[in-house]
């Protein structure tokens, strides 16, 4: 890391710019063209790595002639649509530059905002985030991206005073530590956050889309957070496992009372106090048992899992 009064030089280095594709074919390739643009008046050295991730638009047409084209430009296709965490893990597995910045194909994340990104990661952090100055968002993706921030914080340790959006610059190391976690559900965010250890925010722009609407909806928003809480964390096995002591704790007192009232009343049913009682005390074993088995074979098969969680069909350009 550098001092503080230090800072690295950004013509040293080359830039992947990693941008997940998903039905823009009216503005991904604007997106390309002031990409390129920008990073060529800066004179950097970098890769532009598009990621089809199963469009059903022409928007593999406009990249892949881009990538044929165009030096510097990559274009991959995947075999489906696999959602942008999985197509952002796809260029990161491809890139090849010191430093990678992953941002959205809309605009909304404008390219000359990268550069602030990079001056920013030359102070020697290893991650740094985009704070936008004012997200252009609708109140669903908002809703979701303050319960996703909240998770990020309980789960992956994320400093009360760090914002994460997509918009980020990696450093090489952390990228590599990423990718060797083969893990079959990539959650890029968390994953930046377990495997850095200094990470900044810098303010950036956050434009409106210009044409078209977002394709993040509640249901991908809530497919995320399932993601996040049954691949990284243990609490939705740890809450069942409580609930299942908390049921056997209530079945005792169930057949604390059971008992006592068969020994002060006559029982109308012989056998059936024992019965209750013996079944709601298993019952409550068996969830909690279920539970903490469930935790480690979770656990094991996120640490033997060796499958790839994309699979890329074609690729155009160097």
């Amino acid at each position: 890391m550098t001092s503080p009064d230090q800072t690295l030089d950004r013509a040293s280095f080359v830039y992947s710019i990693v941008i997940p594709v998903f039905n823009s074919d009216q503005i991904v390739g604007d997106t390309i063209d002031r990409v390129l643009e920008v990073f060529t008046a800066a004179g950097l050295r970098y890769e532009l790595i598009l990621v089809n991730d199963g469009s059903t638009d022409g928007s593999w047409g406009v990249i892949s002639e881009r990538a044929a084209r165009l030096p510097g430009v990559v274009a991959l296709d995947l075999l489906k649509n696999y959602g942008q965490h999985y197509a952002n893990l796809a260029g990161l597995t491809q890139s090849t530059g010191d430093y990678v910045i992953t941002m959205d194909d809309d605009l909304q994340n404008p390219p000359s905002e990268a550069l602030v990104l990079i001056d920013k990661a030359m102070a020697g952090h290893e991650v740094v985030f985009g704070e936008f100055e004012q997200k252009a968002a609708g109140g669903v993706r908002r809703i979701g991206s303050r319960l996703i921030g909240s998770m990020n914080s309980r789960i992956f340790g994320k400093p009360a005073d760090l914002v994460v959006t997509n918009f980020r610059i990696l450093r090489r190391d952390v990228v590599d530590r990423i990718i060797g976690s083969r893990t079959a559900y990539p959650y890029i965010t968390g994953q930046a956050l377990m495997y850095s250890g200094d990470r900044a925010n810098v303010l950036v722009r956050h434009d409106p889309r210009p044409i078209g609407k977002s394709n993040y909806s509640l249901v991908r928003i809530m497919r995320l957070v399932l993601t996040i809480l049954f691949s990284y964390s243990s609490w939705p096995l740890r809450a069942a496992a409580v609930l299942g002591f908390a049921i056997s704790f209530l079945s005792l007192l169930l057949g604390g009372f059971l008992v006592v009232r068969a020994l002060v009343r006559d029982t109308v049913f012989p056998g059936w106090t024992s019965i209750m009682v013996l079944v709601s005390l298993f019952a409550g074993f068996i969830i909690a048992l279920l539970s903490m088995i469930g935790e480690y074979v979770v656990r094991t098969l996120q640490t033997v899992s060796t499958e790839e969680p994309f699979h890329v069909v074609r690729r155009v350009g160097e």
